[in-house]
C-alpha cells in the first residue's frame, strides 16, 4: 500500500513520470513477493495449502501468516523466516527509487517529510503507513472519528488489499449526499446497525478490479464484473457483521445487487473513499443509517 500511495504522490508532484514509476515498481515487486508465493517457492507450503489460506482470508479477518500457523502449515520460526525474505515494502520501494537514480536518500527523506506535513500526519501515522498497517492506516484517510464508519472502511480496504490487489492506494474520504456512476455494486444491511456499502465506477474500471478478485483473465460482461464486486462487498459486510455479532450486535445482510447503465446513491451525508488498484479507480461508499436510496 505504501508503494502505491507514495507513487501516486510522486506522480502528482511531478517528481516521476509514469514510465519511471513503472520501472521502479518492477524492481520493487521483484524484491517483494506475496508471502504465499515465497512459502511455496521455499517448499514450506504446497500450492493447495497456500490457495486454502487465500480462500480463508475471504471469511476470516486474519493475515496469511497467522492463518498458516493456526492451520499447522507453518511454525512461528518458519513464518519469521518467510517475512524476512519478503522484506519491508517501504524499504524495497525507496531502495528501488535510489537504485534507478531517480532520487537520493536525502531526496527520499525530504519528500516523506513534505508528504507528512502536507497530509498533517503524526510520526506514529507515518510509521503505520511505512509498515503497511492497514488497521491503523485506514482511519487516517476516512476523515471521521465515527467507529462504525472506520471499521466498515477497514474491512473494505483490508479485503481489497488481501483479495484483489495488495498494490493499492487510497485517497482521503469525502462527505457526499449523492454519488452517481456508470456501474454500482451495493449491499444493504440492517438490525442494530444499518448501512449501505457500495463500489461505484466505470464499467471498464470495475472489470479490472473484478479480474484481480476472481484471478480470471477474462471478464466477458459488465454483469460478470458486477457479480464479482457484489461477492466482494458481501465478504466485506460478512466479516463486519461477524465482528459485531461477537459484541452482541445483530446485523441482517440483504442480498447484494448491482446497477448498470448509470445509477445514483442518494440520502443523508455519507462517506466516499477513492480506491486505486489493478490499474483502475473506483469509489468505496459507506452510508450509515437507513435513509439511503440506490437507483
Amino acid at each position: 500500500m505504501f508503494d502505491r500511495i507514495m507513487g501516486k504522490y510522486l506522480l502528482e508532484k511531478g517528481r516521476l513520470t509514469k514510465e519511471q514509476l513503472s520501472a521502479v515498481y518492477q524492481i520493487h515487486e521483484s524484491k517483494r513477493a506475496k508471502l504465499g508465493v515465497i512459502a511455496v517457492s521455499e517448499k514450506l507450503m504446497t500450492v493447495a495449502q497456500a490457495e486454502e489460506i487465500n480462500a480463508l482470508q475471504a471469511t476470516m479477518d486474519k493475515r496469511f501468516g497467522d492463518l498458516a500457523v493456526e492451520r499447522g502449515y507453518l511454525t512461528e520460526m518458519q513464518l519469521g523466516y518467510l517475512l524476512s525474505l519478503q522484506g519491508n515494502e517501504f524499504l524495497t520501494f525507496t531502495s528501488a527509487l535510489v537504485e534507478k537514480g531517480h532520487m537520493t536518500l536525502e531526496d527520499v527523506d525530504a519528500i516523506l517529510k513534505e508528504y507528512q506535513q502536507e497530509k498533517q500526519m503524526s510520526d506514529e501515522q507515518m510509521t503505520a503507513l511505512k509498515n503497511c498497517d492497514v488497521d491503523f492506516i485506514v482511519p487516517i484517510f476516512t476523515g471521521t472519528d465515527d467507529a462504525e464508519y472506520n471499521d466498515i472502511f477497514r474491512y473494505g480496504i483490508k479485503n481489497i488489499y488481501r483479495l484483489v490487489d495488495a498494490h493499492l492506494a487510497i485517497d482521503n474520504a469525502y462527505t457526499a449526499g449523492n454519488v452517481k456512476g456508470e456501474c454500482i455494486a451495493y449491499q444493504v444491511f440492517s438490525g442494530d446497525i444499518s448501512a449501505t456499502v457500495a463500489l461505484v465506477g466505470k464499467n471498464e474500471e470495475l472489470q479490472k478490479m473484478a479480474k484481480g478478485y476472481t484471478k480470471e483473465e477474462f471478464i466477458e460482461t459488465e454483469e460478470d464484473a458486477l457479480d464479482a464486486m457484489c461477492e466482494l462487498i458481501n465478504c466485506i459486510n460478512g466479516l463486519y457483521a461477524t465482528d459485531r455479532s461477537k459484541k452482541g450486535k445483530k446485523i441482517d445482510l440483504d442480498p447484494p445487487y448491482f446497477i448498470t447503465k448509470f445509477g445514483e446513491i442518494a440520502g443523508d451525508q455519507f462517506r466516499v473513499m477513492p480506491v486505486y488498484c489493478c490499474g483502475a479507480q473506483g469509489l468505496l461508499v459507506v452510508a450509515l443509517g437507513g435513509n439511503v436510496t440506490v437507483k
